[in-house]
């Protein structure tokens, strides 16, 4: 099976590199070649055209970082749309709008080809071992067709359901772990304003009601200091309003969410759009002259997970 995938950036490049790992037979595109570069140095073929990845190949994956591009790749004259053909499939692996998801598998489907929406949760590093996770919406006979090529990327494989369901759950995940990360910010303040050892302060919360797999990534790359998750300010904030966005056309009257969206609007001003996510401490940082920081911690989270098998999660009924 053929498998093409555009975008190869942060997380794009390690699902590629996993994909390979795997043996699939991998044809790339990506606006800077320089990025691809170690995929066609482990055996991928380049494409000069989103048109020509949709032509060679079985299943197109996107990944790209924001609706805007994906339109761009997808309906451009030498765009995926003008290769694709009956029985293919598209996977949207972009976290991105589901109104936008669902407008461009219309478009797919009337060429008889499989639009699916496969967003991705967990982390780089867990990207980079085959061990995030990974939403799949869409019709059951998509899911089944692919299911080969997702778990060879990801570790636990969710059906959420049609097409879009997946955007959905993806963009809720992340405004979650937002909030995690700016309560966070203000928990180890607080914490070392108090005269606690953040070392201690890190172990109290990793054993207690408070953990998450924010805490146990986010918290420790803020204690060194480095603040690098591999994710920027500006994703959290498209990701965010992407779920305000939801919440409006449905009527949810949200407190806590445009709060979100104004603490980062605030970081990116300060200190750029491109700024690390987990910078956002530094908002508190500046306004109480408190360095938080610990010895002991490492600058980027890795991951030792062995690669294994993927699996599909079946939800309780």
């Amino acid at each position: 099976m053929k498998i093409g995938f555009i975008g190869c950036g942060n997380v794009g490049g390690k699902l590629s590199h996993s994909l390979l790992r795997n043996g699939f037979d991998l044809v790339v595109r990506d606006l800077d070649m320089a990025v691809a570069q170690s995929l066609l140095d482990e055996g991928a073929t380049w494409a000069e055209s989103p048109k020509q990845v949709a032509e060679s190949c079985e299943i197109v994956i996107t990944c790209l970082p924001s609706p805007a591009a994906c339109k761009e790749v997808m309906e451009a004259a030498d765009g995926v749309l003008a290769g694709l053909s009956e029985g293919k499939v598209w996977m949207e692996m972009s976290t991105t709008d589901e109104t936008e998801v669902r407008r461009i598998g219309h478009l797919v489907k009337e060429l008889g080809a499989h639009p699916v929406d496969c967003p991705v949760s967990g982390g780089c590093h867990r990207a980079a071992t085959g061990n995030i996770s990974i939403f799949v919406g869409g019709e059951r006979e998509a899911f089944e067709k692919i299911f080969p090529v997702v778990t060879a990327m990801g570790r636990n494989i969710l059906h959420t359901g049609p097409l879009g369901s997946a955007s959905i759950l993806k963009v809720l995940t992340n405004y979650l772990a937002s909030a995690n990360l700016v309560s966070l910010a203000e928990a180890l303040t607080t914490a070392s304003a108090a005269g606690m050892d953040l070392n201690t302060t890190y172990e109290a919360i990793r054993i207690s009601s408070g953990n998450s797999f924010v805490h146990e990534t986010e918290s420790q790359v803020i204690l060194n200091g480095s603040r690098n998750i591999n994710f920027t300010m500006d994703l959290v904030l498209k990701d965010v309003s992407l779920f305000d966005q939801i919440a409006e056309r449905y009527g949810i009257p949200l407190e806590l969410s445009p709060m979100l969206v104004k603490i980062f609007k605030d970081g990116m001003e300060r200190y750029g759009q491109r700024e690390w996510s987990s910078n956002i401490i530094r908002r508190l940082e500046d306004a109480t002259s408190i360095h938080v920081r610990a010895p002991g911690f490492p600058d980027e989270i890795t991951s030792e997970e062995e690669e294994v098998e993927g699996q599909e999660v079946i939800p309780t009924r």
